[in-house]
């Protein structure tokens, strides 16, 4: 029997089902009810096997959570609008989320958070540093492997595009970013955070009216949330200090 379930991949009913057996003596567990709770406990692996893979290949560079946000601390933080986000209904939407602060308010910690809940739900989520997206296609692009790395991010489901913010993109990889950005329009969803208000981001690229063919396909089915505020970072170091004072 082992062997068998071993075959068709039924890892977690393999390891289980001599204590499930064990659970159903005594209490005369009829056969449904024993079929049930063997396919319960298998679905649930599944579950957790394929959302901790999911969570892996993402690239998150932190666990933060929605959970961790001291709201107390920032008063600008809009938390029905992030709890909101946080319950994925931009993506059944198929709407952006563009998220500008200054450095340390919390913008890569609510995209990440929302990225593992993307996850959770069964969705593909790539989590990248905008200036190393860039360069990536860059390099693709001279090897001549671009049209497979544009594909493979075709299959992403949620991109977060995390710092966009501290590039100067030339004429050739201002053209790939575009390229992505056209890529998933209405087709894919995008986070993206930046400490640049919309009327700067022609500071990031080579002038208005590429920020602006950007901006039109990005805003045009798009949440904005713009934070202000003191840095949670410059928070801890205040702690830390007060805390080798005491």
């Amino acid at each position: 029997m082992s062997e068998k379930m071993k075959q068709f991949k039924l890892i977690d009913m393999c390891e289980q089902y001599r204590d499930i057996i064990y659970e159903a003596e005594p209490t005369s567990m009829d056969y449904r009810d024993f079929l049930v709770k063997l396919l319960m406990i298998e679905d649930e692996g599944k579950y957790t096997r394929r959302t901790e893979k999911l969570k892996s290949n993402a690239g998150f560079d932190s666990s933060s959570r929605l959970s961790d946000i001291d709201y107390t601390f920032n008063h600008s933080l809009d938390r029905q609008k992030i709890e909101q986000l946080g319950k994925l209904a931009f993506i059944e939407a198929n709407e952006n989320i563009i998220i500008i602060g200054s450095p340390g308010v919390g913008k890569s910690m609510i995209a990440t958070d929302i990225g593992y809940n993307a996850c959770d739900a069964g969705y593909k989520v790539l989590f990248v540093n905008a200036k190393e997206l860039v360069d990536k296609l860059y390099n693709e692009m001279l090897e001549g492997n671009l049209e497979y790395c544009l594909n493979r991010l075709s299959k992403i489901q949620l991109l977060i595009i995390d710092e966009l913010s501290y590039i100067k993109m030339d004429k050739e990889r201002e053209s790939l970013f575009f390229q992505v950005i056209r890529q998933r329009y209405e087709k894919g969803f995008l986070i993206i955070t930046t400490n640049l208000p919309m009327v700067r981001w022609n500071e990031l690229f080579t002038g208005q009216l590429a920020a602006t063919a950007i901006l039109d396909r990005l805003l045009h089915h798009c949440h904005l949330l713009s934070i202000t505020g003191d840095s949670y970072r410059v928070k801890g170091s205040n702690l830390c200090v007060n805390k080798k004072g005491q």
